[in-house]
């Protein structure tokens, strides 16, 4: 009994230090605000590699094996797959940690609070209602910044519905 123990124990290790590391970088996400992750930039983009380098070595711990690395994904496929359950069944969590819509223009006119809690500057403003074929904000009736990261136009008077596209980041060259 005791060597079955003494072989299951580093893998009930990666399966608690995986769930533990899954659910570290979702508060870490929803501290850090949605737009750290929506928004797929170069640097986005480096930093989830480098983030996911650096707590993979915490997951497996010294466990380099293929099957302390199938353990791993498996667990973290489970969390994930309870955290999606978990959000869908409880709306109240799923507002918390996923947040909601923000809109950002209505009838023309930039809406500053909501602008300041999203961290969306005018020139992003700009930049989306320029990228929807609408020359200024002035035409556009209603611009909400979607969960996804997206921001949502719709110009002259509701009935053209404008495609969302992916918000950029404005210091993007």
């Amino acid at each position: 009994m005791e060597q079955i123990i003494e072989s299951v124990m580093p893998y009930l290790i990666i399966i608690g230090t995986s769930a533990a590391v899954y659910i570290f970088l979702i508060f870490a996400i929803r501290l850090f605000g949605k737009k750290e992750f929506s928004q797929l930039s170069v640097f986005d983009i480096v930093f989830i590699l480098l983030i996911s380098n650096a707590v993979q070595n915490s997951m497996i711990a010294a466990n380099f094996t293929f099957w302390g690395g199938v353990t791993s994904a498996v667990t973290l496929f489970a969390v994930n797959y309870i955290f999606k359950n978990i959000i869908y069944k409880i709306p109240k969590i799923s507002e918390w940690i996923q947040g909601h819509p923000v809109m950002l223009i209505y009838d023309g006119k930039p809406l500053a609070e909501n602008m300041s809690k999203a961290k969306v500057s005018l020139a992003e403003l700009e930049e989306a209602t320029r990228e929807h074929g609408i020359k200024t904000i002035d035409n556009v009736d209603l611009a909400v910044l979607e969960l996804d990261g997206t921001i949502s136009i719709v110009a002259e008077d509701y009935t053209n519905l404008i495609r969302k596209r992916k918000r950029r980041y404005s210091n993007e060259v």
